[in-house]
């Protein structure tokens, strides 16, 4: 099911790049403590761009967990992501902005919902959190690689609310290459069934400018760095 928030139009939406994987809680440990960029530098380079907002999808609630780590001990290849919000038109950083990311686990349910492949995860909230930008409108959270799920390809939600009115939200996605080296490690590769859905042939990636939000990933110290630069257009 396809739902929209109040969100602002794709015209005024986001820029993204996104990804991590790794390794066991002392690679998530580390990576989370690494350096993303160089102290007041951007992300990707000086490209401050709007990119096309994403759905929101059914699977999002506020759990009002403002946390740098949101495993919460779920398995899977240890994922440091990075996001810094900027203005798009003159690449300001956008210090105290509220950043929401969820997405699912290894096995492809989110927490919080019954009736999912893998059976219910009600009252649970795995794999979600908030974090607020810091001077340099950078945010920066420990997790594991999603699983994927029928009719889509591997991504992470996430929404930046700018005001209590407005928040911009997008789905950041993952080089297939990446997900093909990844699922088959545990515990990926303990599911029955084969993945069907690349980014090639997911529907929201094609039609709603995936691959304007196509992660970048570093491999270091056991896990994936991974960074998205999130251009907002405040009017």
């Amino acid at each position: 099911m396809r739902t929209k928030s109040r969100v602002l139009t794709r015209r005024n939406a986001i820029v993204g790049l996104a990804a991590i994987g790794g390794g066991a809680l002392f690679a998530r440990e580390t990576l989370l403590k690494a350096a993303a960029t160089p102290p007041g530098g951007l992300l990707s380079g000086n490209a401050c761009l709007l990119t096309p907002e994403a759905v929101e999808g059914p699977f999002y609630f506020d759990p009002k967990l403002v946390r740098a780590d949101i495993t919460e001990g779920k398995l899977g290849t240890p994922l440091k992501l990075t996001l810094q919000v900027v203005e798009a038109k003159d690449c300001a950083k956008r210090a105290g902005a509220r950043v929401d990311i969820w997405h699912a686990d290894a096995l492809g349910a989110y927490s919080g919902y019954a009736r999912q492949e893998t059976g219910s995860t009600e009252g649970q909230k795995f794999l979600r959190g908030t974090q607020f930008t810091d001077a340099d409108g950078q945010v920066s959270f420990a997790t594991v690689y999603p699983g994927w799920y029928p009719g889509r390809t591997p991504h992470i939600h996430f929404k930046v609310f700018l005001d209590a009115a407005r928040a911009l939200t997008g789905q950041l996605y993952f080089p297939d290459e990446i997900s093909d080296r990844i699922y088959v490690r545990a515990p990926y590769r303990d599911r029955q069934e084969a993945r069907d859905t690349s980014n090639a042939t997911d529907f929201i990636f094609k039609d709603e400018g995936g691959a304007q939000t196509l992660s970048s990933v570093a491999e270091k110290e056991g896990g994936f760095l991974a960074s998205l630069l999130i251009g907002i257009n405040r009017t």
